[in-house]
Order: C-alpha cells, then sequence, then structure tokens
C-alpha cells in the first residue's frame, strides 16, 4: 500500500508541530517540546512506531499525574572530567538523554572518552537514536537503558531483568550509518502493545504466559513475561546492562525500576548510560569512520543465499526506511485518534488531513 493511502500518514514537519505543541501545552517548554517531539518522530520515519510517538498519551497521561516532570535539565550530581552522572527528577527521558549525549561527546573530544550516566530516568524512546546522535558528533556512541523486569532467567518463570535495550553507532563516512540498535528480549514489548492494538498474534519464542507457558496471544505476553534473545545470552546481556545503568549511577536495578504502563502517579525511575568515545586520541593511521563504512559496505557486498534478494549492514534497513517515508511518515489510525483527541482537548489545531477522524 502506498504510504499516502495509508489514513494515519503525515508529513514529518506536521507531525513534529503537532506532538511539539502537546508538549507545550503541558508546560514543556517550546525548546525541550521540539527535542522530545524531534526524537519521537525519528523513530516512526526509520519504521520503529513502538518507540515514536504512539508513546505520546502515555507521557501526557504520566505528566497530568505527575510522575513526569516539565524540567528542561537533569543536575549534575558527580563530575569526574570523564564520568558523570545526572540526576533528571524524571524529568522527559529524551532531555536528559539529549543532555547526557551531548556532555559525553563533548568531553570525549578533550579526554579520549567520556561516559554519563542519569539515574531517576524516564524513557527516552529509541537507544539507536542517542548512538547515532553521538556517532553525528565524530564518535563511537553507546547507549542503553534499563527497564521493569520483564524476562526470566533460562529455566526461570519470575521476572528477573528488563528487556534493557543497547545500541552501538559508529563514526561513518558515506550516507548509511552504520548502527546496532536491540533490546535484550525476542522482541520489544512496544511491539506486542502494537501487535495487541492490531489484533495479531505473535510469532513463537516471543512471550510466555505468567507461568512461563509459551504464548502467542499479545494480550498474555503483557500479562505475563518476554523471553531473552538467544536464550542465555541476551539473559546475561540485560543483566549486565541493568547494572552498568543502575549500578553506574547509583540508580535504580531490576525490580527497582517500576512499571512503565503501571500506575501514572509513580515515577518510572530509569537508568540510563551513555559512552562516548573519540577515536581521535587513539593515534590510528586509517580512520575508524572509513573502516567502518568500509567494512558494512563488504556486508552489503555479500552473496545472497538462495532465495534472499540482498543482504543489509548493521542499521542500513532503519535508514532504507527513513530515505522511503522522509516525505509522509507512517502513523498508525489508532495512535492518529489519540492524538487527535488530545490535540483537541488541549486547543490545538488538528491537521487537516485528520480533521475527520
Amino acid at each position: 500500500m502506498p504510504i499516502e493511502s495509508i489514513p494515519g500518514s503525515l508529513p514529518p514537519a506536521q507531525l513534529h508541530t503537532l506532538i511539539a505543541a502537546l508538549f507545550a501545552a503541558e508546560g514543556v517548554s517550546l525548546r525541550s517540546a521540539e527535542i522530545v517531539a524531534h526524537a519521537l518522530v525519528a523513530a516512526d520515519i526509520s519504521g520503529k512506531a513502538s518507540h515514536g510517538v504512539m508513546l505520546v498519551p502515555m507521557y501526557l497521561a504520566r505528566m497530568k499525574a505527575g510522575s513526569v516532570t516539565c524540567a528542561d535539565e537533569a543536575e549534575v550530581v558527580h563530575d569526574g572530567k570523564t564520568t558523570l552522572v545526572l540526576d533528571a527528577a524524571n524529568a522527559l527521558g529524551q532531555l536528559s538523554a539529549h543532555q547526557a549525549c551531548h556532555l559525553a561527546t563533548a568531553r570525549a573530544r578533550e579526554y579520549g572518552l567520556a561516559m554519563v550516566t542519569v539515574r531517576n530516568a524516564f524513557h527516552f524512546g529509541e537507544a539507536g537514536y542517542w548512538a547515532r546522535r553521538m556517532a553525528d558528533a565524530g564518535c563511537v556512541g553507546i547507549a542503553m537503558a534499563n527497564t521493569r523486569p520483564l524476562m526470566p532467567a533460562p529455566g526461570g518463570a519470575q521476572r528477573r531483568v528488563g528487556n534493557n535495550p543497547l545500541a552501538i553507532a559508529m563514526p561513518h563516512t558515506d550516507d548509511i550509518p552504520v548502527v546496532l540498535d536491540m533490546a535484550m528480549s525476542a522482541s520489544a514489548m512496544g511491539k506486542i502493545r502494537l501487535a495487541e492494538r492490531a489484533g495479531k498474534t505473535l510469532p513463537n519464542g516471543w512471550a510466555t504466559d505468567a507461568q512461563g507457558v509459551p504464548t502467542q496471544d499479545p494480550a498474555t505476553a503483557i500479562a505475563g513475561m518476554l523471553l531473552p534473545a538467544a536464550g542465555p545470552k541476551g539473559f546475561g546481556l540485560a543483566f549486565m546492562v541493568d547494572l552498568l545503568c543502575g549500578g553506574l549511577s547509583d540508580g535504580a536495578v531490576g525490580g527497582e525500576v517500576q512499571p512503565l504502563y503501571g500506575d501514572n502517579a509513580i515515577p518510572y525511575g530509569s537508568a540510563q548510560a551513555f559512552l562516548a568515545i573519540d577515536a581521535s586520541h587513539f593515534g590510528l593511521q586509517r580512520p575508524l569512520a572509513q573502516r567502518a563504512s568500509d567494512f558494512a559496505r563488504t556486508v552489503r557486498e555479500s552473496t545472497p543465499a538462495p532465495g534472499i534478494e540482498r543482504v543489509f549492514s548493521p542499521g542500513e534497513q532503519s535508514w532504507q526506511f527513513a530515505q522511503d517515508h522522509c516525505e509522509r511518515c507512517p502513523v498508525s489510525l489508532d495512535t492518529a485518534k489519540q492524538l487527535t483527541a488530545l490535540a483537541r482537548e488541549a486547543g490545538i489545531d488538528v491537521p487537516a488531513e485528520w480533521q475527520s477522524l
């Protein structure tokens, strides 16, 4: 189906303006509202709707309930030059992430590498967006976060760790970014919520019910548990990300992080970590950015296996999706209706194409 015929699709600029206006109506400064809107719309444009504008109604509900604040910046509670800790005090996660990436890249340019951790943080959307921001500034960018427990240990029947996203982005010399962006579960919870809204079943291996029995029903999965990607490997990575984020920020770990879709009045309390590495400090004879792009090209030039049209390098498919949707951003009809209702409630102009929703 052509993107123009999808009922909720909009030009990205219109969607950005609407999202920013919704946050500004809740008391967020316009500059901060635009930072949040840019990050959320970018997720939809790159094909990651589970981390994009579908989150706006939940974000706003939390702001109304008081668990997310209108603060523009986090407090720097520790500054060790190459190691910094921020206390976000439950501000919008995109704002503390934006601040952390800026600090990490600035210090990396000065010292070679720097790590910024954040405690009392709210959801920051797509981890890859923040890793790419650091790569665009010329550094290797690594972004990670912990979530409330969603996955059991192998053989277990209790949630013990979150699906804790990890993203790594390399500086590059051509248009195609070199990015790994993954959650540690077989699928992100956001995708399961999208499947529930769409009335679809889940693939095998994504989730179990509350007793640990495999399920393909999204509602049962939401009430149950996600399964780690690659079994003990995914669980082990999630466990370590939890400690890197919460342990190095003196923030929440494991069950100390609260449900994102729980009581809107209770702060989420995530912890996050951002690492920037400036390769120019390593005395390299061959620039890392060039080597990263060249290496990615060898992947794309791989001979496809039988039945496969072509091979993609890490991050290329999201980039290609963005190229294909740079003029019109796909938005599910359900999300479009929710955003329209919120706009009307706040007295914000609704895009002409959504007037009939």
